[in-house]
């Protein structure tokens, strides 16, 4: 199970009423991390990593001097998988379990409108990606070189068709995570539902990339988006790949609160999942 962060540890109460005097409680020590901290820690690493790995394979996809290019053309339909695969594998891994493995900043933020995450962690979590995205792509910049920033590659910022106005690059973007929203929901409303949902999330991830690449660009997520383009120059459509996915995320949760209690194939979902009841409860973090 994953994109539901790991839970804290449920303290014991003390006894109503106690003979013994209890003692009171230590301070925690000073510059103690909070966990909430660890899971945004865990979500900064794993996006830095996410973008120089993405920036690396787009090094190797477009640049001229690779023996390995295949164009810009061919690019996303590689690049696509790629990406699908490493986002499956770290969203199994520790540090996945860890934060559950968001990535995106509209997905924090549908899975908070979804029930889904605390509201105190959707704002650390969107820094860190963020930030992650840029200490992501300045690394594969630092490590490649002119190769990564100049060139074709620009540290694989994504530019959509010249055919495609803002307006439409927007309705991609915010249309897609729609999409991902009311597949998230309709994944996490059943326990059963989260075992698939890496591979459904790596997979989506993959199509979206090969299809849309060459179109809209295919970000789909303010972070991928972010460093890349900030540090390539290319800010005059930032606010269309920022705006988006967050825009989608926001109808995709009011749609998939519709659905829940409407009708239709998804009628009758509970808001929150049994599984997540049960750890609400006190019976900690599920077997992922």
């Amino acid at each position: 199970m994953t994109l539901r962060p790991a839970h804290e540890p449920v303290r014991p109460r003390p006894p109503a009423v106690s003979a013994v005097p209890l003692p009171k409680p230590s301070a925690p020590p000073v510059g103690a991390v909070s966990p909430v901290a660890v899971r945004a820690g865990c979500e900064f690493g794993m996006t830095a990593l996410l973008l120089f790995l993405v920036v690396t394979a787009v090094r190797w996809l477009v640049g001229p001097d690779s023996a390995m290019a295949v164009g810009p053309s061919l690019a996303p339909a590689v690049l696509g998988p790629v990406t699908g695969g490493l986002l499956t594998l770290f969203m199994v891994s520790p540090p996945g379990r860890c934060s559950g493995c968001h990535l995106n900043p509209a997905v924090t933020l549908a899975l908070w409108r979804l029930r889904e995450l605390p509201g105190r962690d959707v704002a650390p979590y969107a820094v860190a990606q963020l930030a992650g995205s840029l200490a992501g792509t300045w690394s594969a910049g630092a490590l490649w070189g002119p190769a990564a920033t100049g060139g074709p590659v620009r540290s694989a910022s994504v530019r959509p068709d010249p055919a495609w106005g803002d307006a439409a690059v927007l309705g991609a973007e915010a249309g897609v995570l729609v999409g991902v929203t009311v597949m998230l929901a309709v994944f996490l409303a059943r326990p059963v539902g989260g075992r698939g949902l890496p591979y459904a999330v790596g997979a989506t991830t993959a199509v979206v990339i090969a299809v849309l690449g060459p179109l809209s660009g295919g970000s789909v997520n303010p972070a991928r988006q972010f460093g890349p383009a900030l540090l390539a120059g290319d800010v005059d459509r930032l606010w269309v790949y920022l705006l988006g996915p967050v825009l989608g995320a926001v109808l995709g949760s009011g749609f998939a609160g519709v659905v829940r209690s409407g009708a239709g194939p998804w009628a009758g979902l509970p808001r929150r999942s049994p599984l997540r009841r049960r750890c609400a409860r006190g019976g900690g973090s599920p077997r992922r």
